[in-house]
């Protein structure tokens, strides 16, 4: 799940503003899988060719180009904050990520670099205990111990040479995981349509500048690739948001994990990668000690709710 989607998933389920339509949510989720497995076959069709930031920033650029005159006309609020400098922080932050995730891609089969990926909340859970003044208790506990093991089980130190791929997408999943933090802190005063502008915005900037020292000519062919990068970079996000709107996050999040084999299947078909068991056993365990700490939170917020102990 995107930083932006996870911290509207706990901001609705703290708030108890999240109506139940599970199969509408469904739809949605279906929606933002499917935007996901084609951003990372057009990261793979254009990764020979043109360096991360060049992709990150036409990408960036043409959701911009795309998104500003929808707000401009129907949502010019959206468009003020005053909170520039956590924006800035925000995306400083997400940009590194995403560089990461692209240079993962281009370095290990798609169901390592997913399985990796989702140690993210781990990371964010940790960082918003550290930082934002959150408690860790039975469930985060659980989801921490879990994702560790789960994370030895896929890299096993000392029993397989650890490629380098691996640290790239453990970076890349912490900043991710800094990302959602960050996310959350904004949430508290912005709205989301108001946080993914300024990530559009700030990453177009930011890969407009480090571009101009790596830039590579974009040949005809590059375009539709690129053009449905930016495409499914903002139906993924909106996606996202639309299903946790419609679900509580402990429901939403298992539909998540499904990338994992559904990029295990793209990855064979396509590109030969080989299926590891062991890379499933420890998604496995991350998305088991994930899913008891969303449910944990959500019985607990009932509980909460309705004046009884949880």
């Amino acid at each position: 799940m995107t930083a932006t989607a996870q911290a509207t998933a706990q901001q609705s389920d703290a708030t108890g503003a999240v109506a139940a339509k599970p199969i509408v949510a469904v739809a949605w989720m279906v929606g933002a899988l499917l935007s996901f497995t084609v951003m990372s076959i057009s990261v793979r069709a254009v990764s020979d060719d043109l360096h991360p930031v060049e992709m990150l920033f036409v990408r960036s650029a043409l959701g911009l180009a795309f998104i500003f005159p929808l707000l401009w006309f129907k949502a010019r609020d959206c468009l003020v904050t005053r909170h520039k400098a956590r924006h800035l922080l925000r995306n400083g932050i997400h940009f590194c990520g995403q560089v990461l995730w692209i240079l993962g891609i281009t370095l290990l089969p798609l169901a390592t670099v997913t399985s990796i990926e989702f140690t993210s909340p781990l990371w964010g859970m940790s960082l918003a205990c550290l930082f934002l003044g959150e408690r860790m208790n039975r469930g985060r506990w659980v989801a921490l111990a879990l994702g560790l093991a789960g994370l030895l089980v896929m890299v096993r130190p000392g029993l397989v040479p650890i490629d380098r791929g691996v640290f790239i997408m453990l970076a890349c999943a912490f900043c991710f995981g800094a990302t959602t933090a960050v996310t959350k802190w904004l949430t508290r005063s912005d709205r989301p349509l108001t946080i993914i502008f300024y990530m559009l915005l700030l990453q177009t900037l930011f890969g407009g500048v480090i571009s101009v020292f790596v830039w590579q000519p974009v040949q005809l062919v590059h375009w539709p690739w690129l053009g449905m990068l930016a495409l499914t970079g903002l139906t993924a996000h909106y996606c996202l948001t639309r299903a946790v709107a419609a679900a509580e996050a402990s429901f939403i999040m298992p539909f998540e994990y499904i990338k994992l084999p559904l990029l295990a299947v793209i990855g064979f078909l396509l590109y030969a990668e080989p299926f590891e068991p062991m890379i499933v056993l420890g998604a496995f365990l991350i998305f088991l000690g994930n899913s008891y700490s969303l449910r944990f939170e959500s019985r607990r917020r009932r509980a909460a709710a309705k004046g009884v102990a949880p």
